[in-house]
């Protein structure tokens, strides 16, 4: 990990409503420990409708955890019913967007060229993105799995210089194993991750691919959040299912106790 600090991010999906948002986040300030906010960097993605009530929590209550969003449009303002902006986000003291989810990809049809538009938008106003790569089973099998994150990275971070691209995030996300219970081994993840830092290092430089952090993510549990975590290019994680269950959060985040 290379002196990288590692971020574990919740992201929440389309669950919890408001009021089951502050409760979710109270209760994960008591089950996390002042030692693992020490240790980790911990994020929540909560929909839309959840971030007022959660920043408000997370300011008032002092937890020292981040609050982030699932996605936004790249302009600022326009005709865009539905959509929120980047400065709408920061506004709220959000400082993590989530960018280029596969499920965005898959179901609402985002193209590398936009979640590359979102990237930029992401951190002219402040906030850092999150920005996630990963292949289909298919692609997978058919031996096209390094190719496709390759060209995702790629694509996403067009145009960006090299200390830019050192401070944002990149999650890899095999699409295969994002809800299904299916998990990567670890060492298919590190091959993959390793693979991510190895196009960032020939892209923009060995600096940029030292201090860029990678998260994988799909189905990670308390179970495989330690062997995971162990690898030397997985710099944290994107947790999507087990972090709606604080308890079961926590323990991912306290995965150094783990064993």
């Amino acid at each position: 990990m290379a002196g990288r600090r590692p971020l574990i991010s919740g992201n929440w999906k389309m669950h919890h409503n408001h009021f089951e948002a502050i409760q979710a986040v109270q209760k994960l300030s008591y089950v996390v420990s002042a030692n693992d906010l020490e240790a980790v960097d911990v994020s929540v993605h909560p929909p839309f409708t959840d971030l007022r009530s959660v920043q408000t929590v997370i300011e008032s209550d002092e937890v020292g955890i981040a609050l982030g969003a699932q996605h936004c449009h790249w302009e600022d303002k326009g005709a865009f019913t539905g959509e929120v902006s980047p400065s709408m986000l920061a506004k709220l003291n959000v400082s993590l967007v989530i960018v280029g989810h596969s499920e965005r990809r898959e179901l609402f049809g985002e193209t590398d060229e936009d979640v590359n538009r979102k990237v930029k938008a992401v951190l002219a106003a402040g906030m850092t993105p999150i920005m996630c790569c990963g292949e289909t089973l298919e692609e997978r099998e058919a031996g096209g799995a390094v190719a496709k994150v390759e060209g995702q990275v790629r694509a996403g971070l067009d145009g960006l210089k090299a200390d830019q691209v050192g401070g944002l995030v990149i999650a890899y996300e095999p699409i295969w194993a994002i809800g299904t219970g299916r998990t990567a081994t670890p060492e298919d993840a590190q091959e993959m991750c390793a693979a991510v830092r190895s196009t960032v290092r020939d892209r923009w430089g060995a600096l940029a691919a030292d201090d860029v952090r990678i998260q994988y993510g799909g189905s990670v549990k308390p179970v495989n959040a330690p062997d995971l975590m162990g690898q030397p290019d997985i710099d944290g994680a994107l947790v999507g299912g087990a972090s709606l269950d604080p308890d079961e959060f926590a323990r991912i985040i306290a995965y150094r106790l783990v064993g």
